[in-house]
């Protein structure tokens, strides 16, 4: 789930190369929805080792309530901060995940 800012702007998808897919995002490089609105920040996402249940769980989110789409992203990432890093291209995990490993 991307964002333009906490509590902004909230997008969906389901890709193969998250990483690459961050990069397009982040220079803008293709028209439409998320370049119109500034959704750039990385605030929530999921792995899933099946591109059809990736799909499923793409279309579940998407028919979710915004109220509950906020909530699954503050559960791993409470302060929206941008799990993709612009600069070195990393992906992180969100700040629920490393206090949770941390126990």
């Amino acid at each position: 789930m991307l964002a333009s800012k906490r509590d902004g702007v909230l997008y969906i998808g389901v890709t193969s190369d998250l990483h690459g897919r961050m990069e397009e995002h982040t220079h803008d490089v293709i028209a439409g929805f998320t370049k119109r609105y500034g959704v750039k920040l990385l605030a929530y996402y999921e792995h899933h080792d099946d591109m059809e249940m990736a799909i499923q769980r793409e279309k579940q989110l998407k028919a979710w309530r915004r109220a509950w789409k906020v909530r699954l992203i503050e559960s791993m990432n409470p302060e929206w901060v941008n799990l993709f890093d612009p600069l070195t291209g990393e992906i992180t995990e969100g700040p629920a995940d490393r206090a949770r490993q941390n126990l």
